[in-house]
């Protein structure tokens, strides 16, 4: 009998999402004798729980929602401290009168109702991706749908994901031909990543300007009450408050909820009280301004101006589509409640009673919301208005986070580290490397500008375009995935797109007064994303059109050519299909191979996760006796990569499941004098331990165990000693592969398994290519650029490959090869 033992980190999750996995699975009815189904008899106790099941979704969804007002709605509900100072500004400041300032407030409120209220709260958070949000969410739906995706290596098996399928499988006869058209030209779908794209650096680009105009907005009221403070000093504690905000962000966005939800329930209550004594004590009579009449009169009056003014009438709604990026970190329904309940009436009444302020005191425009503060109340709102603001910024930054990892996950960004801050919210993240450049810039800006008009004009033009984008998107899915009349999804995209478009033809007239650096801002990113994706995609089709041809393999026979030496050798590639180019440059020039040779593929699919019942992919690549296989290890977008240890023993146990079920199920056979690639079966990694051919059994390293001696047994074992040393909070377990006695096990079937545990007894080593791309000599001058400079920098200055997949470097080998695109 042999024997291996492999380290293994235990990991509590895998138990947490088993008993989620389980749950439900209960039936409660039975067959009749006739073949009818009847109700079982339920046990009193279960129907008590059943009764409970309503009542404790509504606990979780009200606890969300609590969750939601400091992570979601921070930058929405501090929209007032800048709103009306924003819209009469310029040449509408001629205009300020009573009818003016209650045109205002009603373009506000149908603003915050039409856009906030119909189309997100009522409509898009409807369009989730298996509970996802975000312009990349609507982009995987489309691509599942339709095919419209430009990612590589996908395959056939992908489609039968659990996740994959969403929504009616039938075609509404109205979309055949415009998706045929988009699926016909390649450029058609490249426009739609680029559209996507730019949806993506808006956000980001909102990630940068949202602290800076929040907090420069509420540290301002210092200035207000305190006449002897100068700009610079208030630009000091702006700066401090920014970088303590940034510091925080690793605490990840459950701890920072909890602290932030309780700031801005407080701020909400805080300017719903102050709005409602101001519209009693000052104006009551703008109550009227609700109908929509006044924006007729507005717009009458001022003309041009008024329209320009929508610039800033915007900045009411900015921070909506945080509501949507964010909905992975919470539910819809959660993010409905907090909405429409609280946040949204609280902001109603706050507008309502500024205006009314406003409108009996013309000359505190500029400092609307610290005037209309009573004297008494004053410091107490300006600490509430601060800490709101702080919040505020909390919003879109775990949406950048959310954006970020996308993008990385469908090849759209370098590669950068990605930290899961919650065992129990998925998709809760937090990215060093983003959030210092974040700090970055946004200090840049804070201190580059120093005024909240300013800054709000870039603002209001990332986050309308964003609204812009997301409509286009939206009206899309309208008619691929919820397979809907193309006369519905037309009359969704040009109505907000009519509301929408005036705003944005707004916001563009002010890029020379600081609309400028939300552009420059999503150029630098889509360019570093087009750098990205382009090179990436050169580098794939390099292995595609070189890969080793299996003939090839066949003649060199089951040897290679070469010495197989005891061992496993993982030899990763992104390849999903075929021997990748580099393994001939490693038969050619290394005097020996593994006896055991593992292609694996590790990818992303265009679903938010993928469950670990359906991760593994594995297949065999040549007859049995090369002993070759394939492995694909498939991740969704919002999937987190962990580093738990567990890899080669999954592996192994997974190749050993696949040998056994090859030798049981005619499908998965194959004549030894046969070549043999492309049918791969899914392994769950759940069962595996159970259902496997091999034994296995674990102990604590407290345990005495026998260990294998090798020439660099005292190197690893004063290796691991330093790591146990460094992590003494994991504990680490032992596990052993066991051949059971099987009288009926094949010969062929029994040899082969010993094979493996033999060679993983051996010790596995993981193998990748250390590429270089270049441009061909041939190439454009812009492709050199692109490829030889552009793609070259941000290759060397992001995280390796060998990092991101969490590869161990003493069991690293790297064989350099120079791709020429």
């Amino acid at each position: 009998m042999y024997t291996v033992d492999i380290d293994r980190e235990e990991d509590s999750d895998d138990v947490m999402h088993q008993q989620a996995a389980n749950g439900g699975q209960n039936s409660s009815c039975a067959s009749g004798p006739e073949g009818r189904t009847e109700p079982t008899q339920v046990p009193k106790r279960t129907k008590n729980l059943a009764a409970k099941i309503p009542l404790a979704d509504l606990s979780r969804n009200l606890l969300l929602a609590y969750q939601s007002f400091g992570v979601v709605y921070g930058d929405l509900s501090t929209s007032p401290l800048y709103v009306y100072k924003s819209i009469f500004v310029g040449k509408l400041s001629s205009h300020t009168n009573e009818d003016a300032i209650f045109g205002a407030f009603s373009l506000i409120f149908w603003t915050l109702t039409l856009i906030p209220l119909l189309k997100y709260t009522l409509i898009l958070l409807s369009a989730d991706d298996n509970g996802e949000g975000g312009t990349f969410a609507l982009y995987s739906l489309l691509c599942r749908h339709a095919k419209f995706s430009l990612l590589p290596n996908q395959q056939a098996a992908d489609e039968e994901l659990s996740t994959y399928k969403y929504g009616p499988s039938a075609q509404h006869a109205s979309s055949v031909p415009l998706r045929r058209f988009l699926e016909k030209h390649k450029k058609s779908r490249t426009v739609l990543l680029l559209v996507v794209l730019l949806g993506a650096c808006m956000v980001i680009g909102d990630g940068v300007i949202t602290p800076a105009i929040s907090v420069l907005s509420s540290v301002s009221g210092i200035k207000v009450a305190e006449n002897k403070l100068t700009q610079g000093e208030v630009i000091l504690i702006v700066c401090v408050i920014l970088v303590g905000l940034f510091a925080l962000q690793h605490c990840g966005t459950h701890k920072v909820a909890f602290l932030f939800a309780p700031v801005v329930v407080l701020w909400l209550i805080s300017i719903f009280v102050l709005g409602l004594y101001n519209v009693i004590h000052w104006n009551p009579k703008i109550v009227s301004a609700l109908s929509p009449h006044y924006i007729v009169k507005f717009f009458k009056e001022t003309g041009k101006d008024g329209w320009i003014s929508l610039g800033g009438v915007l900045l009411a709604i900015t921070g909506t589509e945080a509501m949507f990026a964010d909905l992975g970190h919470f539910t819809a329904s959660s993010i409905r409640i907090a909405f429409t309940f609280v946040v949204y009436p609280c902001l109603v009444i706050q507008y309502m009673g500024q205006a009314a302020f406003l409108s009996k005191n013309i000359p505190s425009i500029p400092r609307g919301f610290y005037d209309s503060i009573p004297g008494s109340i004053y410091w107490p709102m300006f600490v509430i208005a601060t800490l709101a603001a702080i919040v505020a910024s909390q919003a879109i930054i775990s949406a950048t986070f959310s954006i970020v990892k996308q993008c990385n996950a469908l090849g759209c960004f370098p590669r950068v580290k990605v930290v899961h801050t919650s065992r129990h919210i998925y998709g809760q993240i937090y990215i060093p490397e983003i959030n210092w450049i974040l700090m970055i810039i946004t200090l840049a800006i804070a201190i580059g500008f120093q005024d909240t008009t300013t800054i709000g004009n870039a603002y209001g033009l990332a986050c309308m375009t964003v609204m812009f984008i997301t409509t286009f998107l939206m009206s899309l899915v309208i008619v691929f995935v919820w397979q809907r009349n193309l006369l519905f999804a037309a009359a969704f995209l040009l109505f907000f797109w009519i509301i929408e478009g005036a705003y944005l033809s707004a916001a563009l007239i002010k890029v020379p007064q600081g609309g400028w650096v939300s552009l420059l801002l999503s150029v630098i990113f889509m360019f570093i994303m087009f750098v990205w994706h382009y090179g990436t995609r050169k580098k794939y089709n390099f292995d595609v059109h070189n890969k080793v041809p299996l003939k090839w393999l066949l003649g060199l026979g089951p040897s290679l050519g070469i010495v197989r030496v005891p061992g496993i050798g993982l030899i990763y590639s992104e390849l999903a299909t075929g021997v990748p180019p580099i393994f001939s440059h490693f038969v050619t020039n290394l005097p020996a191979f593994h006896s055991v040779l593992v292609f694996v593929c590790v990818k992303s699919v265009p679903v938010p996760y993928v469950s670990p019942e359906e991760r593994f992919l594995v297949g065999r690549i040549c007859p049995r006796p090369y002993r070759m296989y394939r492995c694909i290890v498939r991740y969704g977008y919002k999937d987190i990569q962990r580093d738990d240890g567990n890899f080669e023993n999954l592996l192994i146990q997974s190749i050993a499941e696949f040998i056994q079920m090859e030798a049981v199920e005619p499908q998965f056979s194959s004549s030894d004098n046969a070549s043999f690639d492309g049918r791969m079966a899914v392994i769950s990694t759940r069962n595996v331990g159970t259902n496997s051919s091999l034994v296995v059994s674990e102990r604590d390293d407290s345990d005495e165990i026998v260990s294998i001696q090798s020439s660099r047994s005292l190197t690893l074992q004063s290796l691991r000693s330093a790591y146990d040393d460094e992590n003494p909070q994991i504990r680490r377990r032992q596990v052993r592969f066991q051949l059971p006695e099987s009288p009926g096990m094949d010969v062929s079937v029994r040899e082969e398994l010993l094979d493996l545990i033999q060679a993983k007894e051996a010790g596995a080593a993981y193998i990748m290519g250390h590429s270089y791309v270049k441009a061909r000599r041939s190439s454009s001058y812009l492709k050199k650029l692109v490829i030889d400079i552009g793609y070259s920098f941000l290759r060397k200055n992001c995280r390796g490959p060998a990092v991101a997949l969490n590869i161990p470097h003493i069991s690293l080998i790297e064989v350099g090869m120079i791709y020429y695109v």
